[in-house]
């Protein structure tokens, strides 16, 4: 009896999926629960679990899009396991062996070959690497077509021509979350009134927090004290401020919340994923590190839900770690806002009236310009900057270790 495997729903968005690989050949005995292919949704890469033990067959190809709710492969359930004792080792060494004598046979015939009337001579090879040219492109004025040092030194490379080194080439498909993340990002520029906002960050007093603070706090939280907890309740504090950038559009409507979920771009195997933070304004510089680090550690490992990415009322993306120094950022739709960090370099700026060098980070925020107006995104972007400039006050209430003990 054949028991017909279906692609389960990965979400309620979600109505077909990309066969990403099987982890299983036709005629593998599978045990049930063991992950049998993984797939890509819009959103997640997820494993395909086996829901019987027996014998599998597959019918989807890897590459292959197919509807939630479709048949990929068929396990014969009446199927033995077969006796894993008997493993065919000997006959896996054999050709080995055979391998090894076959590579070991003489290859002096190679060394016996001689150049053929029309080649290069040894000095011409020499000239024509050097100019990085082919000794087919040149015409040999020596006996039998044969290129001299000469013709080499006279030879110059017509424009166009193809060098020496590889061109190869590599066509690959796009996973399906690739696809999807250039179909969003391509669908947000065409339909939202997208603007970015830029302004400077004098990074020295969270600088000087971190200094002194960062080891007590990662001996009492294991977790580091980075600067997105700084960011996150800054942005945090910015919303509560300016409600039309936690806000989005839905049709003629304006919807606002009175919460903030806070999305964080990350890296993973598969390209860009957006897990959330949810109700940020209720943790701490502790509870913002320990979520950023789980759910970094999550995407990492492709152990990312489409859950743990759904949703979300605000973005933050940190170019800086890859060297950025300033971009646009998109927005993450339905979002109508997203903030960019950037690298933190030594600029010379003004401080009480002297210059003075400070680590300076450039922040923009991208927002739709449809629901917020520039009062709003500049004067948001202001507010985080003040937070993160003045972060004692701001972001701890003027007391640091009841901020860092929580």
């Amino acid at each position: 009896m054949a028991l017909e495997m279906k692609v389960p729903s990965p979400g309620e968005s979600i109505t077909e999926v990309e066969i990403a690989q099987w982890l299983v050949e036709t005629g593998d005995y599978v045990e049930k629960d063991q992950a049998v292919a993984e797939v890509d949704s819009d959103k997640a890469t997820l494993e395909l679990p086996a829901e019987a033990s027996g014998i599998i067959t597959l019918i989807a190809e890897e590459g292959d899009a197919v509807a939630v709710g479709q048949v990929v492969c068929l396990i014969d359930i009446e199927a033995a396991k077969p006796d894993g004792a008997a493993a065919p080792a000997p006959v896996a060494e054999t050709p080995k062996v055979e391998e090894k004598k076959e590579e070991s046979k003489p290859i002096a015939p190679a060394k016996a070959q001689t150049y053929a009337t029309g080649t290069a001579s040894p000095a011409a090879k020499k000239v024509l690497a050097e100019k990085g040219m082919d000794a087919n492109q040149i015409q040999g004025t020596g006996r039998d077509g044969r290129i001299t040092k000469a013709d080499a030194l006279d030879a110059k490379p017509s424009m166009g021509t193809p060098g020496l080194g590889s061109r190869g080439e590599e066509r690959k498909k796009l996973s399906m979350l690739r696809r999807k993340v250039a179909e969003r990002l391509v669908s947000v520029k065409n339909e939202t009134a997208m603007l970015t906002t830029f302004n400077e960050v004098d990074m020295q007093p969270i600088f000087d927090l971190r200094n002194k603070y960062k080891e007590g706090f990662k001996t009492r939280h294991g977790v580091g004290l980075g600067f997105m907890s700084f960011f996150t309740l800054a942005c945090v504090r910015a919303l509560k401020m300016y409600p039309a950038v936690n806000s989005m559009i839905d049709g003629d409507f304006m919807v606002s919340y009175d919460f903030q979920d806070i999305s964080i771009a990350v890296s993973g195997p598969k390209g860009l994923m957006v897990p959330v933070i949810r109700n940020a304004e209720n943790l701490s510089f502790r509870g913002v590190e320990s979520e950023v680090k789980r759910l970094a550690l999550r995407a990492r490992d492709g152990q990312i839900t489409v859950d743990e990415m759904t949703g979300g009322t605000f973005t933050i993306t940190n170019g800086g770690v890859f060297g950025s120094m300033l971009s646009t950022p998109i927005i993450n739709p339905p979002q109508s806002a997203i903030l960019g960090m950037h690298n933190i370099v030594e600029r010379p700026i003004v401080r009480d009236g002297q210059i003075v060098i400070a680590p300076i980070m450039y922040v923009a925020l991208s927002y739709d310009h449809r629901i917020i107006d520039g009062k709003e995104s500049v004067g948001f972007l202001v507010a985080v900057k003040e937070a993160l400039e003045n972060p004692e006050e701001l972001l701890m209430d003027n007391n640091i270790t009841r901020a860092l003990e929580m």
